[in-house]
């Protein structure tokens, strides 16, 4: 490259380098005027249809909200759908790891596993429910549909960060014959970190959704979802928004707390 335009594009990295900074300024700001707008929008549907039972407003629903945390039920069930998000994580994070793996590394392992794959995504997921229902009950049933659902989503993710690892490091461990293990502790665990937290932060989100919906169609004795149901069956539309927007905020804030470690991960890695 001559020197002239090696100079002329370092100025251009430079000059563009505070317009890129300045604008991640503005980035809460859009984040927060388009939850405002959300709220605005929300406030004037409910003042054009002009019936809680149809579409309460944020005024209701805060009210309502404020009454639900006072609810002696709604601790326990906050807790039982913390729990069972919590469990299924727990247990799709090592099942993915040891299908995940193997599949990257061996095509004939990962052609085992793909009609699984297949036959998962193409089952509705209240299909899964029903049927999970009369193998593991009420209780059960929304983490193994969770686990299921989230499953194909997490190992998708690692088999991507397995296929992407550095060829230098794949000669590294030929080398010095490294046994599976330690080279899965020093080499391949930390290559695909990235992968499991973006396929954690995809599937968070899904593995909250399938155990609302087992909750609300099931009907556990505790359970956000519980909650939704009974407040939809008694006609308190007002506290079914409640429900909706405690889950809401608790989703969230959990694929918050996984996009600040990604993000310190990428900036420390």
């Amino acid at each position: 490259m001559p020197p002239n335009q090696l100079e002329g594009n370092y100025r251009e990295m430079i000059s563009t380098a505070p317009s890129r900074n300045k604008g991640r300024r503005w980035v809460p700001l859009w984040y927060g005027g388009g939850i405002l707008f959300i709220g605005t929008l929300w406030l004037f549907a409910a003042r054009m249809t002009k019936s809680s039972l149809i579409l309460p407003g944020p005024g209701e629903t805060v009210g309502a909200l404020i009454s639900l945390v006072q609810h002696p039920r709604f601790l326990p069930a906050l807790g039982a759908s913390l729990g069972r998000v919590g469990l299924a994580l727990l247990i799709v994070f090592p099942l993915s790891l040891m299908v995940g793996i193997p599949a990257a590394l061996s095509k004939p392992f990962g052609a085992f596993f793909k009609p699984l794959f297949t036959l998962i995504g193409a089952t509705p997921v209240l299909s899964i429910i029903l049927i999970a229902f009369l193998w593991f009950g009420q209780e059960r049933t929304p983490v193994f549909a969770a686990v299921l659902m989230v499953f194909p989503v997490l190992t998708a993710n690692v088999i991507a960060g397995i296929q992407q690892l550095d060829q230098g490091l794949k000669e590294v461990v030929q080398v010095y014959r490294l046994s599976p293990l330690r080279s899965f502790r020093a080499f391949i665990f930390p290559s695909i970190v990235p992968y499991l937290l973006g396929g954690l932060q995809s599937g968070l989100s899904l593995c909250w959704k399938v155990v609302v919906a087992s909750e609300v169609l099931l009907q556990p004795r505790y359970g956000l979802g519980t909650g939704m149901q009974q407040a939809k069956a008694m006609l308190e539309t007002p506290d079914l928004f409640a429900w909706t927007v405690v889950t809401v905020a608790l989703a969230g804030f959990m694929e918050a707390c996984l996009y600040w470690i990604r993000r310190y991960e990428t900036q420390y890695r």
